[in-house]
């Protein structure tokens, strides 16, 4: 028998019988590694279980705890609540059933919609099904043999999407039991594996995300290795709920999004107060590490995004209007505009780098299926900043860039995690230019030792991209900023230098941003804190209750001297008991409440409650105001 290399993660090898399959690769390595696993990934192919190795390879065992492992097991749990559906609601016909994040879909074109209520039946099914533990078995097919099979089977869905496919796409299919579907894989071995699982939500979906295709039926839902693990996600969604920025927006009045403005977000005048504080906390920073701020308009001509490469790669997602019979479009990202700025005067290499910040708003036609509170909007103003260098001074901006990062979100409290994204498909730009410009991001975060996910073709099209996901106080995970380095912009927009040469030289360009949205990054904040602002950003940072009516003028002295020392500050002058008071302004969710009656009057003292340790005590009001000076500068 013929024997081939095996070449594992750790470096080491060993060998085997040719014909060998990875599951049986597992088995010799570990029992438990052969008990976790889910699929491999043999030269960079991910694969089943039973996949044979025929020649020299490079194998690694996939389990639950790696992505890849995630979404074959949740591609699978995909795959039975469609068996499920298809055994309760024969005449349904299935579109598409991905795996996502946390989770899995699927698409259906049924004849009534679903409602929650069907979800026990459909999980009942589904434990059937997990109980039977089909295998999974992998089919493949001509073209013309996948067509006339889901033709037989009246999918036309599956029919459109593999004539969509090229001719020489090769077509495979996977079967469980009575049930086949449409599928790339891999999965896992069989549907008995699938013993954690909910079904979450349903929704209506366009096929294809196209508004003029049929509205579909999409059944969320997720699934993992440990029931345990299961009822913790099932915990923290409920908790997600509680902290729902659009619910909190509402109870503490800070923003909404009105009819007449889907998509649109207004800002109430509390939420004014939020949204200064971090703008202005966002410009200090920046002014202290060398950015100017400009503004850029928020209408361009339709000529400029030509030129830019967004025409090409973004006008579905863009506004346009006419000006005097000429064509123009409102923008939906800085960049263009931030070019035209350098471009318009002569700069020598003594002035670089240049860095330049704006909070830019801008406009992006986003489906109306896809808004979300302040998570998802139709206008938003983006951080952004541009900095144009040198070559050489390439790895110190992007340093400088992780650390200002790095810097903002510790005063959150915030965890990331950081993703580096290479070239796309559809870039603009040599191979070299892509080269360089990546093995630049890498050096950088190689330098301050930060560990990254690589995401291979997940750039932007006109260069890499370093991205930071944020960890909230309960677990998830929200992309927020960003750094990407452009050769491209720069060539498009012919921006120049001089160079100690005397001749002009192309500048390297940096776009990023830090809070990625203001808006999303308040929605974040808001689900962070549950609503509860550390006092720093708090748009009330003090209530004043007097106990009875006669204690209301001290209660607005009190009011007015912290108002003269720069606090955010009000009064409760109803007639209300002050226990009453005192719950109401908890439920506002204020930092610190001061109770005033006979007691402080005569003594000219405050009795403190704090939000999130109750009652401290009588203080002077100067003591008072010490205190909340130190808590509010630390931004504790």
């Amino acid at each position: 028998m013929e024997r081939i290399k095996v070449f594992l993660k750790d470096g080491s090898h060993k060998e085997y019988d040719k014909g060998i399959s990875v599951g049986e690769v597992a088995e010799n390595i570990s029992r438990n590694l052969a008990k976790a696993a889910v699929i491999a990934q043999v030269d960079g192919r991910l694969v089943e279980l039973n996949f044979q190795l025929q020649q020299d390879s490079q194998v690694n065992i996939l389990t639950f705890q790696d992505e890849d492992g995630k979404d074959a097991f949740r591609h699978t749990s995909s795959h039975i609540m469609a068996q499920a559906v298809k055994r309760i609601f024969p005449g349904t016909k299935l579109a598409i059933g991905p795996a996502i994040q946390d989770g899995f879909y699927y698409d259906f074109d049924v004849e009534r919609p679903f409602t929650t209520e069907d979800f026990q039946a459909i999980e009942q099914e589904m434990n059937k099904i997990i109980e039977e533990d089909y295998p999974l078995e992998r089919l493949e097919m001509s073209r013309d043999e996948a067509i006339k099979f889901f033709k037989g089977l009246g999918e036309d869905y599956k029919v459109k999407l593999i004539e969509d496919l090229d001719e020489d796409t090769p077509i495979s299919l996977y079967r469980q039991g009575e049930f086949t579907d449409l599928c790339a894989g891999p999965h896992l071995p069989s549907t008995g594996r699938v013993r954690a699982f909910k079904l979450l939500s349903v929704a209506g979906a366009y096929w294809r995300g196209d508004e003029k295709n049929k509205m579909l039926q999409r059944i969320y839902g997720t699934s993992f290795e440990k029931k345990k693990d299961l009822e913790d996600y099932l915990n923290m969604l409920e908790e997600a709920k509680r902290r729902d920025h659009r619910k909190i927006g509402r109870e503490l009045d800070l923003y909404s999004i009105m009819e007449e403005g889907p998509g649109f977000p207004f800002f109430h005048p509390k939420g004014m107060v939020l949204r200064n504080i971090l703008e202005d906390f966002w410009r200090q920073e920046h002014t202290k590490k060398g950015y100017q701020e400009v503004k850029t308009p928020i209408i361009l001509n339709e000529e400029l995004w030509h030129r830019s490469g967004h025409w090409d790669h973004y006008k579905e997602n863009m506004y346009f209007t006419e000006i005097d019979e000429g064509a123009y479009a409102v923008k939906p990202m800085n960049c263009p505009g931030g070019m035209l700025l350098y471009g318009r005067k002569l700069h020598s290499y003594r002035d670089l780098p240049q860095r330049v910040a704006e909070l830019g708003l801008v406009h992006r036609h986003e489906l109306s299926g896809a808004l979300h509170g302040l998570m998802r909007v139709r206008c938003f103003t983006q951080d952004d900043a541009h900095i144009y260098m040198l070559p050489s001074q390439i790895k110190d901006e992007i340093i400088g860039v992780i650390e200002l990062t790095d810097y903002l979100y510790s005063i959150f409290g915030f965890e990331y995690r950081v993703e580096l994204s290479t070239k796309p498909e559809n870039s603009m730009g040599s191979d070299e230019d892509w080269e360089t410009a990546t093995n630049a991001l890498r050096e950088a975060l190689k330098v301050k030792g930060i560990d990254y996910k690589l995401n291979e073709g997940d750039g932007a099209f006109y260069g890499p991209k370093i991205d930071f996901h944020l960890k909230d106080c309960i677990g998830r995970t929200w992309q927020c900023g960003t750094i990407q380095l452009d050769f491209q912009m720069p060539e498009r927009f012919e921006l120049v230098y001089i160079g100690a040469d005397g001749e002009k030289h192309r500048p390297v360009m940096i776009h990023r941003t830090i809070f990625g949205s203001i808006e999303r990054f308040i929605a974040i904040l808001t689900e962070h804190y549950a609503g509860a602002f550390p006092a720093w950003l708090a748009p009330v940072q003090v209530k004043v209750l007097p106990i009875t009516d006669k204690h209301n003028g001290y209660a607005r002295q009190i009011c007015e001297q912290l108002f003269k020392q720069g606090f955010r500050a009000e009064t409760d002058l109803r007639n209300e008991k002050v226990g009453y008071k005192i719950r109401e302004a908890q439920m506002e969710k204020i930092p610190f409440m001061l109770i005033v009656g006979d007691k402080e009057m005569q003594e000219g003292n405050v009795s403190v409650r704090a939000r999130d340790k109750g009652d401290l005590g009588s203080r002077d009001i100067n003591e008072f105001v010490e205190e909340i000076t130190e808590i509010v500068n630390s931004k504790e």
